[in-house]
């Protein structure tokens, strides 16, 4: 059985002010890279970059990052050179912070070379971290149990996130 936790206009609504706290938080800098995790994380990101154009100055770049979730020791594949990333702000996104190990791996790669600034964003963090990883700004938190699967889907006009 899925229950509904997130509706199309609170996904909206999230991703605005999630563009606004980003927008804050690096003011100083002249350009943003958001860095969507394959799939849904790019997903995510590009709905933040369109917000997040719409209110800052500075010039900012989409970017995706393909890690295998399972075993992430593996190449991790980007859409650029990794020095094209040095002495910028970076905002690292996802759909979903599980255990956290997803975003850890995609940070230590990325943190390789020296970024100016540094910013993990999730839409649903569900608070069972097994790795040290922070997240800056988020959409909502969720106690769930460890069984519970939580899914965003991202579709044309119809964006939702469930749990079962």
């Amino acid at each position: 059985m899925k229950n509904k936790i997130l509706n199309t206009n609170q996904i909206k609504k999230i991703v605005k002010r999630i563009a606004y706290q980003i927008h804050e938080n690096n003011l100083e800098f002249p350009e943003i890279i958001l860095i969507g995790v394959h799939e849904n994380g790019y997903i995510l990101a590009k709905k933040i970059n369109k917000e997040l154009k719409q209110i800052s100055n500075s010039s900012i770049e989409l970017v995706s990052i393909k890690i295998n979730k399972k075993n992430p020791l593996e190449e991790i594949e980007l859409d650029c050179k990794k020095e094209y990333f040095k002495n910028k702000a970076i905002v690292l996104v996802d759909d979903v912070l599980h255990t956290g190990k997803t975003l850890i791996y995609c940070v230590k790669h990325l943190l390789e070379i020296t970024p100016k600034n540094f910013n993990t964003v999730v839409l649903i963090d569900r608070n069972h971290k097994k790795f040290p990883v922070k997240v800056d700004f988020k959409g909502i938190s969720l106690s769930t149990f460890i069984s519970d699967h939580v899914e965003v889907i991202f579709e044309n006009n119809n964006s939702y996130a469930f749990i079962k």
